[in-house]
Formats: C-alpha cells, sequence, structure tokens
C-alpha cells in the first residue's frame, strides 16, 4: 500500500492511518504485551546430593580405616611391650629354677649319704627332707609356667574390618601376656623361698654335724692322730659351710669319711692293745692325757722301748711335732702297763709326757741338744709332783732349777 505524502507547511497535520490498516502486533513490536512463559529447566539437586553423599562415605570409610591402623598399632605396640616383660620374666625364672633345681639335688645327695659316722640328728634331716620335698614342687610349677607359649601379633592385616578384630585379639593376647607375667613373677618368689629353704635347712644339718665332731672325737680317744687331725679338718671346713652346692656334697662327704676312718682307726688300735694289759693300758693312756690337756697323744705298745722293759726295767720314747694342731706318739713298754699304777710307772709316764707337752711350750727352753731335751722332761714330772727317779733322774740326772721353774709354767 503507498502512503500519501504529509502537506506541507504550518498547520498541517499528520493524516492517521485508514482504517483497515496492517499493523505488527505487540508480540513482535515489544511493546504492551506480557512474554509468553519458558519452558522449566531440570533441577540438578540430586546429582549434588548424590556426590555429598559419597563423599561423605569415602570420608568416612577413610576415618574408619585410619582409626582402625592406629587402633591396631596402638595395640600392637602395647601387645610388643606386654610379651616382652613375659619373655624378661621368663628368662628370669628359667634361670631362678635351674639353681633351686642344683640346690635341690645337692641337698639330695647329702640326705641320701650312706654310713653316716656322725648324725646332725632328727630334727636337721626332716627339716632338710621337708625343704627339698616344697623345693621340687615349686620347681614343677615353674617348668609347667616356663613352657607357656607367649603369644605372636602376625601380620598385620589391610582393611579395617579386619584390623578390628586383629586389635581386639591383639588386647586379648595383651591382657593373657600380663596375667603370665604376673604368675611368673608370683612363681619366681615361690622359687626363690624354696631356695632359701633348703640352703637354710642344708647349711644347718652339715654344721650341725662339723659341730658335732668334737664329741665324737672325744667318744673315740684311742684312735690315731692322723685320723683326728682329718676329722678336725672335715669339721671345719663343714662348719664354714654357707652355700648347699657340688662343693658342700663333697664336704658333708668328707665329714662323714673322716669320721669313719676315726672309727677304723680306733678299732684297729683296740686290736692292737687287747689282751690282759688292755685295761692297764687304757687306764695309762687316759692318766697321760689327763696331764697334757689339749695335745694329741697317740699311743704304741711293746715288749721292748728304747731298750728296755725286761727284767723290771720300762722304758718310753716319744716323737712329737711343732706344727698345729700339736701332736706327739708316746711308745711304752708293756712293763710300763705290769707296774700300773706303781708310783715308777706314773713318774715315767709323766716323763714322756714331758717330751709331748713341749709343742705348746717351745720357747720355753733349749732343744738344741738331746741332754736338754731330757732334762726337760725331767723337770716338767718334777714340776708336776712325780718325784721317783723313774720321772728321769735316774737315767738323766737331776735338772737345773731353772728348767723347773719354766716347765711349772707349761700347762
Amino acid at each position: 500500500m503507498t502512503a500519501l505524502p504529509s502537506p506541507q507547511g504550518p498547520g498541517a497535520s499528520v493524516p492517521t492511518m485508514p482504517a483497515g490498516g496492517h499493523q505488527l502486533s505487540a508480540y513482535f513490536s515489544g511493546h504492551g504485551l506480557a512474554a509468553p512463559p519458558r519452558k522449566p529447566r531440570k533441577k540438578r539437586t540430586g546429582l549434588v546430593l548424590g556426590i555429598l553423599g559419597g563423599a561423605a562415605v569415602i570420608a568416612a570409610l577413610t576415618i574408619t580405616q585410619v582409626a582402625a591402623n592406629l587402633g591396631y598399632d596402638a595395640a600392637a605396640e602395647t601387645h610388643a611391650d606386654a610379651v616382652t616383660a613375659a619373655s624378661s620374666e621368663k628368662t628370669l625364672l628359667r634361670g631362678d629354677n635351674t639353681d633351686l633345681q642344683a640346690v635341690t639335688e645337692s641337698a639330695q645327695l647329702i640326705l641320701d649319704s650312706e654310713n653316716e659316722a656322725i648324725a646332725a640328728g632328727a630334727e636337721a634331716e626332716d627339716a632338710l627332707t621337708t625343704a627339698v620335698a616344697d623345693a621340687e614342687g615349686a620347681a614343677q610349677a615353674a617348668d609347667d609356667l616356663i613352657a607357656t607359649d607367649l603369644p605372636t601379633a602376625g601380620e598385620k592385616p589391610t582393611w579395617f574390618w579386619e584390623l578390628f578384630g586383629e586389635t581386639s585379639q591383639l588386647e586379648q593376647q595383651r591382657a593373657d601376656a600380663l596375667q603370665l607375667t604376673d604368675d611368673l613373677t608370683a612363681e619366681a618368689a615361690d622359687v626363690f623361698d624354696a631356695s632359701d629353704a633348703v640352703t637354710e635347712s642344708g647349711i644347718a644339718l652339715i654344721t650341725t654335724a662339723g659341730e658335732a665332731a668334737t664329741a665324737f672325737e672325744k667318744a673315740h680317744l684311742s684312735t690315731r692322730n692322723d685320723a683326728v687331725i682329718a676329722l678336725r679338718d672335715a669339721a671345719a671346713d663343714a662348719i664354714a659351710t654357707t652355700t648347699i652346692d657340688e662343693n658342700a656334697v663333697t664336704t658333708y662327704s668328707a665329714l662323714q669319711s673322716a669320721a669313719a676312718q676315726v672309727v677304723s682307726a680306733e678299732k684297729a688300735e683296740l686290736a692292737e692293745k687287747s689282751g690282759p694289759l688292755m685295761n692297764a693300758r687304757l687306764e695309762i693312756e687316759a692318766f697321760a692325757r689327763s696331764l697334757a690337756p689339749g695335745v694329741l697323744l697317740e699311743f704304741d705298745w711293746a715288749p721292748i722301748v728304747n731298750g728296755a722293759g725286761y727284767n723290771g726295767s720300762m722304758g718310753g720314747y716319744t716323737t712329737w711335732w711343732w706344727d698345729d694342731p700339736g701332736r706327739s706318739v708316746i711308745e711304752l713298754s708293756n712293763s710300763v702297763a705290769e707296774q700300773w699304777p706303781a708310783d715308777r710307772s706314773k713318774a715315767l709316764v709323766a716323763h714322756e709326757v714331758g717330751h709331748a707337752i713341749s709343742v705348746k711350750c717351745e720357747d720355753m727352753y733349749d732343744s738344741s741338744t738331746q741332754d736338754s731335751i731330757e732334762k726337760w722332761a725331767t723337770a716338767w714330772a718334777i714340776s708336776m709332783g712325780f718325784t721317783d727317779d723313774a720321772n728321769g733322774v735316774w737315767a738323766y740326772g737331776y735338772p737345773p732349777q731353772n728348767y723347773i721353774d719354766a716347765a711349772k709354767k707349761c700347762r
């Protein structure tokens, strides 16, 4: 359609569009009407929540895994400490139990000693027997504990569900190890007490036997000096015992052997002195010992001694040793016993004892010459009140007064 031209000039007006003209719609022109509704967008909330939920699960699993690892590591460390402590107690108990078994074996050997010449007494033997029985029980209980297996941790698992299970097992094993440690410690105390009891009662038995040697010696006066000296040495060792071990067994055995030798030697001596003069001989020996207490005296008898013994003569001869303990062997002719208890017999015996007792008075006289030695023995017999010439005066002459005075101090 063609538009009419606008009139030119003032006052002219713009003609309106004729009716029925064509106009653009408001939608296309952008004026006057609302925009048509848009198609709604799809919501993404579910996706976000899914992502967040997955992340949370992963985080939770990660935390759980870390916690499981940390828990396992802590349990493994305390488990290892508990096992180490139990192992250490085992080692200590094993050593203590080995010592106990050694002590017990030695004590049993002492109890099993046969042919005991010196008895320590029923009380001492009963005490040691009881201690040994208790020790054997303690040793067996210790062996049983030592044989208990210690728990092991094994390899560390990977996943948390495995870690949690293993952690619980480690904690239980740790509790078992701690209980075992307590049991081992308690048993160690029992082992110590048992060992102490065996040691005390064993020492008591040995020392008691050693102390009994003095009375035993007095009960066997007719034995030989060497046997007595061996008994004294063995008794001293027994009294000095401080432990029960192989040495203690040897010491006790040596004491019993020495005591048995004392008995054997005495039987031999008495056999030699048997016969019609035996009682007189034993009386003379007892008399001589009474003159020189503390000096070991051994006696030998023969028909002829020092060239005398027949036709009413009497002979005597003494050998002595300066070492410790002082000891002497006195030889007497049978005639001394035949004339006993005459004064001349007593005087001659006193002269011989004067030689024997010089082991206690070595520095009181000159022992460099035979004459001086005989003068000393004569002086000693005189100082003891034996004035019969058989005291040595008849054979060696009267001693100087200073010898007699010195002899009075030798007792």
